[in-house]
């Protein structure tokens, strides 16, 4: 490695430390390889030089990390489920256990084809791009209330050569707001909804408090109020043996699957993220046709 590489990143990871970064090699590693255009690995192994102008990002970027800025912010992206997603302020940082949405709609999709599915609350497109990478054959939407997050969505579709797969709609819950008419039937519906409670917000760590969109967190008093609007329309869009696949916060698994089940749901399950902590209630319904 370069000895101005490896100084940077040693000074960076200092700083970063001293500020209680955790992970800080890592996290100063990620910056200046994003910084110069190339991989970590690239980095690591010595394959880079950097330049005045490239030192000073470097710089810059360090200082919005000590104050708690998410990495993935600074760098602007964040891998989730072998896809590297583009993500800014816009959209909510995509998280490991939310890739568990993805793992129970792709084994729903398994023996299905031409099989309609939507995301609502899409924000970076995530959980929607991922299932289209992985089930081509299924036809998307994704809504979200946000016109910035959509057009992150879309930047990312277009990334992953996933533009015909994915419709995306400008909508809050199940009510269109872009002018092309309802959003139609689905035989599976997934979604990653707001689920912080109102007296959870200020119990957030500061980088997710400060820096992630509020509609994308805040779920109202109780953390519960965006399944209480999806139960109470999802049965009237959804086919015949339909299914809703959710992300859940921590304790909140049962009262979602209270709401599902006095909602028409015919059976439930809850499956735990890889940290074993419950983090996803499937929904099967059986609407009338």
């Amino acid at each position: 490695m370069p000895e101005t590489t490896r100084r940077l990143i040693i000074q960076g990871a200092a700083k970063l430390a001293s500020a209680g970064i955790e992970n800080s090699r890592l996290a100063a590693e990620a910056m200046l390889a994003a910084v110069c255009h190339t991989s970590r690995a690239a980095v690591i192994s010595g394959l880079v030089e950097i330049d005045h102008p490239g030192r000073q990002r470097y710089s810059a970027m360090i200082a919005r990390r000590m104050r708690q800025e998410p990495l993935a912010y600074i760098v602007g992206r964040k891998e989730f489920y072998s896809l590297e997603f583009e993500v800014t302020p816009a959209v909510l940082i995509p998280r490991p256990e939310t890739e568990t949405v993805v793992t129970e709609a792709l084994e729903f999709l398994q023996d299905r084809i031409h099989t309609h599915v939507c995301d609502l609350g899409t924000g970076s497109g995530a959980i929607a791009l991922a299932i289209a990478a992985n089930a081509p054959t299924a036809r998307l939407s994704a809504t979200d209330v946000s016109d910035r997050a959509l057009a992150i969505a879309r930047r990312n579709a277009a990334r992953f050569e996933l533009e015909s797969h994915v419709r995306f709609r400008l909508a809050d819950c199940f009510e269109p707001l872009d002018g092309e008419g309802p959003l139609g039937r689905f035989a599976l519906f997934v979604s990653n909804p707001p689920y912080i409670g109102d007296d959870e917000m200020s119990g957030l760590p500061a980088e997710i408090r400060c820096y992630e969109p509020h509609t994308a967190l805040a779920g109202g008093p109780d953390g519960l109020d965006f399944y209480r609007r999806i139960a109470l329309q999802m049965p009237a869009h959804l086919e015949p043996d339909g299914c809703a696949i959710m992300e859940v916060g921590a304790g909140k698994s049962s009262a979602v699957i209270e709401i599902m089940c006095n909602s028409g749901a015919r059976s439930t399950r809850l499956i735990p993220d890889l940290a074993g902590i419950p983090r996803v209630v499937v929904a099967n319904f059986n609407p009338s046709k």
